[in-house]
This record gives structure tokens, sequence and C-alpha cells, in this order.
């Protein structure tokens, strides 16, 4: 691990730092969606978290090599027992509204976040958080809680103004006031966001001015936008154009880890769907391994588990091979040997040849007999239509990616497969339930010897395999690009480009 970061340090954190940076300037960067929400207790995506990264901060961070950092908290101690946590605060802070950052801004944040779409991160074992003094707060747990400080350092987590958390109530907060580098300053919806310099900030103050998300779905705009030099920054360049891309005057190509797998989620409540072997002829129907080298690239790689190997808990399974045969016999053992037809909903722009993905999962189903009906949606109403509680859910099966940011399987698995995670209270949007699997995920929480957590996680994952939880697919690499006037941005692996350093050579 930390040979990865010193190596992303090396490649992209440096970039313009031999210069002396220059003041000002507005920094555009292109990305594919536009976030659902701006709001920690409502947003569910790393776009989202992009942006609110730069203008509300957390109480710990993960900085580009992967190492936990002080933030708003300038230190830690975690209990003997497991069962507190003390956070001391960082003194001479202030929110964007002039509002002093101090223990008690601490627990508004944390007390509203037991409402928050992630409130998994820290409750229910965050039982009660007292103020020991303006600037120590202690969260005490009902039991030992393992991937509590990587979970503190989660973008959703970011904190704002207790100021605004009582002027809104439970409404959803459209122009979060943090305590960051950058403030708010406009979100056209499905164009862009926009964010200013802050210049009360407590840290480093930025050299910009001014920092544009330019909402842009289309791969091939995203390029044109910036060989013409009318953004500084893209995010997910196709494999494919790379190369050519290299090659372009005033360009850089910025390749880089990240922690995300895409997979294919079945309605796990709904036939044929209910039939552990459609699930597993589903597997072997589609050639993971071809769309990886061919749409792909090869950038990324086939999954052998439900999380990355960069992860915690990571234990590698052997991939379902590409076998349209055993696909065939699978569904008709299961009843459907004249076939079956199937709604298939995939995002657009959102993920790596995310569309192109799906059409090439829906002609591997066609040669094992399923008829498959592709939908696609603008990103934030397909994240709605897939927060739908069981009884108003319309899909059959659908295409998301999940970003193991905080490096721990339990961000990774527990949203996506406990029961008590299911939509539209969490993240668990295909209904997965299993007894074997809920118990797994609770006890290695609750586990903090190191080699146990990890047999567990083993268990669970081998058990996920069989039970084909998902159509597993593969594990993306990252690709951007930027302009070389373009200085000191972070390209992290949580799929974030950071402008906090960044400055322009104008």
């Amino acid at each position: 691990m930390r040979k990865l970061g010193i190596l992303l340090a090396v490649a992209v954190g440096l970039m313009g730092l031999a210069q002396t940076p220059k003041l000002g300037g507005e920094l555009v960067i292109a990305f594919g969606t536009d976030p659902e929400s701006l709001d920690p207790n409502k947003i569910t995506s790393a776009p989202a978290g992009m942006v609110l990264t730069h203008v509300a901060e957390t109480l710990l961070t993960m900085d580009e090599n992967l190492e936990i950092r002080p933030l708003l908290a300038q230190s830690w101690k975690l209990a003997e027992d497991g069962r507190s946590l003390t956070l001391y605060l960082r003194k001479g802070v202030k929110f964007h509204d002039g509002t002093p950052f101090n223990a008690q801004a601490v627990k508004d944040n944390l007390e509203r976040f037991r409402k928050a779409t992630y409130a998994f991160l820290l409750f229910p074992r965050v039982q009660t958080i007292d103020i020991v003094d303006e600037y120590t707060v202690v969260l005490n747990l009902d039991m030992p809680f393992a991937p509590i400080v990587s979970h503190l350092t989660h973008n959703f987590v970011a904190l704002v103004s207790p100021k605004q958390i009582a002027e809104v109530g439970d409404k959803e907060i459209m122009d979060p006031v943090g305590t960051g580098p950058f403030k708010f300053d406009k979100w056209v919806r499905g164009e862009y966001v926009r964010i200013v310099k802050n210049p009360d900030y407590w840290g480093d103050k930025p050299y910009l001015d001014a920092v544009k998300f330019l909402v842009v779905p289309s791969d091939a705009t995203r390029l044109v936008l910036l060989e013409t030099g009318q953004v500084h920054a893209i995010m997910r360049v196709p494999p494919l154009e790379a190369p050519r891309l290299r090659g372009v005057k005033g360009v850089e190509v910025v390749k880089l880890p990240s922690v995300r797998t895409i997979y294919i989620a079945f309605h796990y409540q709904r036939a044929p769907f209910t039939d552990v072997r459609v699930r597993q002829a589903f597997n072997y129907a589609v050639d993971k391994e071809a769309i990886v080298q061919t749409i792909l690239g090869g950038v990324g790689g086939v999954s052998d588990a439900p999380i990355m190997p960069l992860i915690f808990g990571y234990a590698k399974q052997n991939p379902y091979p590409y076998d349209p045969e055993m696909a065939k016999k699978l569904l008709a053992d299961a009843g459907y040997a004249k076939g079956l037809k199937i709604k298939f909903y995939h995002p657009t722009g959102r993920y790596m040849m995310d569309a192109a993905i799906a059409q090439a999962v829906q002609a591997y189903l066609r040669d094992v007999g399923v008829e498959v009906e592709l939908i696609t949606m603008e990103w934030a109403a397909y994240l709605a239509f897939l927060r739908k509680p069981l009884e108003e859910s319309g899909f059959d099966m659908f295409m998301l990616g999940w970003g193991c940011v905080t490096l721990d399987a339990d961000y990774g698995l527990f949203p996506l497969f406990h029961t008590s995670e299911w939509a539209p209270k969490g993240s668990n949007r295909s209904f997965y339930s299993h007894p074997t699997v809920d118990a797994l995920l609770e006890q290695a929480r609750v586990t903090v010897n190191y080699e146990a957590r990890k047999a567990l996680y083993a268990d669970l994952i081998a058990f996920l395999w069989q039970d084909a939880g998902w159509l597993f697919l593969h594990y993306e690499e990252q690709i951007n690009a930027q302009r070389t006037t373009a200085k000191g941005l972070i390209h992290h692996p949580r799929e974030y480009i950071l402008a906090h350093k960044a400055w322009l050579d104008r």
C-alpha cells in the first residue's frame, strides 16, 4: 500500500511544484455526471464527494498516498477496550459563515448524520457523543468497531455549519457551508457546480480564484473540450483514446489505480433471480476477460472477489469462466430452457465505457437465450430509481460501481449485502438477504483481531461468490487527462481530481 502511495505522489502529486505558483484564475474540470446532492446526509457518489471535499472537510482524511491523516481533528485516541474514540479538534477554524468550529459543531453534525444515507459508517455502533471541552469529543461505542477510524475519513462524513443545520431542519442542504479552502458559489443542475476561493481558510490558502466542475456525459465531448483548451482536466478518458491523447501537445494523460469494483446486481427477491442457478448462469454467460481487454483496453482486471485487491479483507476467488454451454444448462435446469426476458438498467457516462459494457452484456446473454432490454437514465434520476423500496422497485438487474474508499471490506460489503441496508434506507438496492451473510458481516465489524477479521471476510466472500450475489464484472483503473498549464492537481485513487493546491500557468 505504501509503495502504491509513493508512486502516485511522484506521478501526479508533484506536478508543477518546481515552479512558483501563480495566483488567480478559474480552473475547469469536466466529469461525466451531475452530483445527485451536495448534502453530506444525501450524497451517494464519487462525483458529489469530489465537489463536496473542496468545500466541507472531515475530521480525518486519507491522502493521495492512502494514509490516514488529521484534518479537522488534529489527533485521536482509541480506548484500549475499543469502546470509545477521543477526537482532539483543531483550534482557530471557522465555517464559511463565520460560525466557530468546535466540539458542539462536531456533535451537531454527527447527530444529524444518524439520518444519513451512509449512517452505517458510524451508527448504530456510536451510542452517544460526549463533549469533554470546547475542542475534545468522545464517541462512545456499544462494542468495538474495527473500521471506525477509516470510516471517519469518508468524504460523506463532512461537516457543515451548525447554523446551517439549524436553519435547514429536515430539508436537504443545497449550498453546503463548510470549513474548506473553497466556498460554494453556484449549482446549475445538469450543467456545472462552481466554487470560489475561501480567503479565510485556516490552512494554506488556494491559489485559484474559482473551480468549475462541468457536467459532460459524452466521452467524446470531454476529449474535444480538453484538446481545444476549453477545460483544464477531464475524468475517464476512454482507454482506446489514451495512446492518441498522449501525442497531443499540451496534454498530459494520468493513469492510476482506483478502488472501484463494477458489478451488475440482480433483483434478489424477484424471479428469475431468486434461483441461484440463474444467477450463476449469467456469470458463466458473460466473457469478462474479453470486456476488460477489448472494451477497456486492459485498463482494469476481471473481478475475482466483490472487492478489489487493494482492500483489506480481499480474498481471491476463481472467476466464473466464460462457458455459454454451462449457462444454457443452468438456465434449463432452472426451468428457462426456452429463454427469458429481462430489463437491464445501466448508467451512461458515470463509469468507464459503461454503456458499451452494457451492450456487450446484452449480446452475451442473447447468445444463451436471454432477451435483454437496455434502459439508461440521467445519473441523479438513475440513483433515485434504484433507491425505491422493494414494493416499488422496477428493475430486473442494474449496473453500478462501488469505490471502497475506506480501504476496508466493511465499507465494500456491509452496505451492499446486509439486510438492514435495503433501499431506500441504504445502498443494498438489489435487496440481497441471507442470514449467513448478515451474521458474518456483523461479526467482522466488531472483531478487532486482524487475522480473525481477515478470516471472516474470506468466508464471507467465498459464500457470496458461490451464491452469485452479483454478476461479477471487473475493477477499474483510472485514466484522466489535463492540460499542461494546470499545475498541482492531485489525481486521487478515490476517483477525485483535487484542486486544493492547483494553479494555472497562464
